[in-house]
């Protein structure tokens, strides 16, 4: 099995977390979409990472896919609960969590425009969807020690692999001191050792 993607990519690091804690083999290619003459179009004509290829040679392609990829292997423990509907509610708060990281990536990108290109309408845009994402996941989580059914599932890996970009890009921004029990859950799994061996690096 072959994972293509990005060190820094959070959406790549959730992947990546989803092997280690399933304890699946897997070769790891580090290939950027933003470097010259990178190949990642070669395994999604969408220019995007992560990408997976198989060990029968077939490629998946979009985080939430290659995590539903790993559920049918079969492989202990599982990511999510078995009922169709609770499956369900781990997704949307696994959406969640991407989505509060995409709205992070827009912020950042519109932020790496020349200065008189830059739109401050869209930065404050995009912060506030990251605000209210942040304030729904801290009202959820209020004294549980997961986001759902009190067992750790991909909601818990993507939303930790999403504040832990959000960190890595934007050091000043304080998310932590009025959410205490988001800050509590993310110190908590970022401990884990899934999470120790794929620190992102620049």
């Amino acid at each position: 099995m072959k994972l293509i993607g990005s060190l820094t990519s959070p959406y790549v690091r959730k992947i990546r977390v989803l092997l280690l804690e399933k304890g699946i083999p897997f070769e790891f290619v580090n290939d950027s979409p933003w470097e010259p003459g990178n190949h990642v179009a070669e395994f999604n004509p969408l220019g995007k990472v992560p990408a997976l290829v198989t060990d029968t040679g077939e490629i998946f392609f979009d985080s939430p896919i290659l995590a539903d990829y790993l559920e049918t292997l079969g492989v202990y423990p599982p990511e999510l609960p078995t009922d169709a509907l609770e499956v369900l509610r781990v997704k949307q708060l696994e959406a969640l969590a991407d989505g509060i990281t995409d709205a992070a990536v827009v912020w950042l990108l519109e932020t790496r425009r020349a200065a008189e290109k830059q739109d401050a309408a869209v930065i404050e845009r995009q912060r506030g969807k990251m605000e209210r994402g942040l304030d729904a996941v801290e009202a959820r989580l209020g004294s549980h020690e997961f986001l759902y059914g009190g067992q750790f599932s991909r909601a818990d890996i993507a939303m930790a692999c999403g504040l832990a970009w959000i960190d890595f890009r934007f050091p000043a921004y304080d998310w932590r001191s009025s959410r205490p029990a988001l800050a509590a859950h993310t110190a908590r799994v970022l401990a884990r050792p899934s999470f120790e061996q794929t620190i992102p690096v620049a």
